[in-house]
């Protein structure tokens, strides 16, 4: 602590310090330790708490000098005195480890990230959606599960940490601060949105950029509306996570082009870059005309694909990554295991698909779906003869009822 803080024994003392050396929030924070003090909270409480200290009284007395003090302030970061005024949180004298201004931690439950909706009355970013943003060393991963709790009520004891990314740079307002993502798993999905935030949802990551179709009920659901968040938040959730994205294919090359694409992530040259941001290839044997590449962000698909410039192969039969990220819903609809003789009653009008009857129309009078088994009686046939076959190796064409 500084020697000129360390002198000061009465409240005259304090004020004219005040006054002459305008100290920074670090070091009032110091004096505060030094005299047994809390320090938490914001600048003004600090000021408070040291003039009531020295027998100075109540801190109403002294607006004019808090002000002056506040304005003056050159030396500490802009964004550690904002989110101190705005979330009331405490953060550490001095940054160690990770260099940066602040953090915003990513929560997950299960397949689902939670978003906070930033207050309207808060300065920057309002009634956008955001993590949980602090001001503090995000190495300190207790002081940042103590902010969890604080914005949404999520007990430390509830949250695993993942990962931590590195810091990027946001704009808040005139100032560049430097921001670092983490990602905690939590075992509850219980919240109460607080500080910062007045509201709270959980969302599939495929609708973290854009909004889900349960948010836009009225709207047309083909038209996809962006969400608002705050700046760089999809970016940061793939720097401590992952995305699902959508490669359009030629028919009947899925699982060749998926083979392809495993080989190049093993290769070496020009795609070494993205080997360690493409995390799986995909393909449900199911789904006709698209793979599914699970990855960081979107434009290290395409330079994987060659289909994003510069001097990569453009990959044979890729023709491009859709838009947007995919939910993890759609994917999972494809992975689950169905029986063969799902969707196949008794009744419904079949196509045979191999064998000596290829081709040929049936009626399914018989399901057996533990054997996983149909039985079909053909139109043409002069006499009706029962067939049995494996259920995957027709295609309804007409349900019952229809």
């Amino acid at each position: 602590m500084d020697k000129w803080l360390e002198n000061i024994t009465t409240v005259a003392e304090y004020k004219a310090i005040m006054k002459e050396h305008k100290p920074t929030i670090p070091q009032l924070k110091a004096l505060c330790k030094a005299r047994d003090l809390r320090v938490g909270g914001k600048k003004a409480d600090l000021l408070a708490r040291l003039q009531e200290s020295y027998g100075g009284g109540a801190p109403a007395a002294e607006e004019e000098a808090v002000e002056e003090v506040e304005e003056a302030d050159v030396d500490a970061p802009a964004a550690e005195e904002e989110a101190v005024e705005e979330a009331d949180v405490d953060a550490p004298a001095a940054v160690e480890g990770i260099h940066a201004d602040g953090f915003i931690a990513i929560v997950r439950h299960e397949d689902k990230v939670l978003l906070l909706n930033r207050s309207e009355m808060v300065a920057d970013f309002p009634n956008a959606w955001d993590g949980i943003y602090g001001v503090g060393d995000a190495a300190d991963l207790d002081a940042v599960k103590t902010r969890i709790n604080d914005a949404t009520g999520i007990s430390a004891e509830s949250l695993t940490h993942v990962r931590t990314g590195t810091a990027r740079g946001i704009e808040f307002g005139n100032r560049l601060n430097e921001v670092v993502p983490i990602l905690f798993i939590s075992d509850t999905a219980e919240i109460e949105p607080k500080t910062l935030y007045d509201d709270a949802i959980w969302v599939d990551p495929g609708f973290l950029n854009m909004l889900s179709p349960d948010e836009v009920k009225d709207a047309d659901e083909a038209v996809m509306q962006e969400r608002r968040t705050v700046p760089q938040l999809g970016e940061m959730y793939g720097d401590v996570s992952t995305f699902l994205f959508v490669v359009k294919t030629t028919i009947g090359r899925e699982q060749k082009i998926a083979q392809e694409i495993r080989a190049r992530l093993s290769g070496t040259g020009s795609l070494e870059s993205v080997q360690g941001e493409i995390f799986a290839v995909i393909h449900p044997h199911t789904m006709r005309g698209y793979i599914f590449v699970e990855a960081s962000a979107k434009h290290h698909v395409e330079k994987l694909i060659g289909r994003g410039g510069g001097v990569t192969t453009p990959l044979r039969g890729c023709t491009k990554v859709l838009p947007g990220e995919a939910p993890l819903q759609v994917v999972s609809n494809y992975l689950e295991p169905k029986a063969a003789t799902e969707g196949i009653d008794v009744g419904c009008i079949v196509e045979i698909r191999v064998g000596h009857f290829k081709g040929n129309r049936a009626r399914v009078t018989e399901v057996s779906e533990g054997k996983e088994e149909v039985t079909v009686e053909l139109f043409e046939a002069p006499v009706p003869i029962p067939i049995t076959m494996r259920a995957d190796h027709v295609l309804v064409t007409e349900r019952v009822g229809e």
